[in-house]
């Protein structure tokens, strides 16, 4: 499947402020994370998701690439995304990037890639 071949891989950054009458205020309590909820889950991967459709789309060549994995048998993917990734280290961290803030959210919330 595409989005599993493409998983080896996405960052979006997050920025919070206090204003008071139009003057900041620094916070002494260190902010809350968000929660690890399914619905955070769903919202995380939704943007990673979203990016990673805006990148195949501005880089063709990585579009048909992954395309081509379409129908390849399951065993023999994840040699071929290596492969590709590591003779493209650009395109890989780039992928890794978009894929960042689903590495977080799983360290954060203790989800392993097997958990449902």
């Amino acid at each position: 499947m595409l989005s599993s071949a493409i998983k080896g891989v996405i960052g979006i950054g997050a920025v919070a402020g206090a204003v008071a009458f139009g003057t900041a205020v620094a916070s002494a309590d260190p902010p809350v994370p968000p929660p690890c909820t399914a619905a955070e889950l769903a919202r995380v991967m939704s943007g990673v998701t979203f990016e990673t459709s805006n990148y195949l789309t501005e880089h063709p060549d990585v579009n048909d690439f992954f395309t081509s994995l379409k129908g390849q048998p399951k065993d023999q993917i994840g040699q071929k995304v290596q492969d590709y990734l590591n003779a493209n280290p650009m395109t890989k961290s780039d992928l890794q990037a978009i894929r960042q803030p689903s590495v977080d959210f799983r360290n954060r919330c203790g989800v392993t890639p097997e958990t449902p």
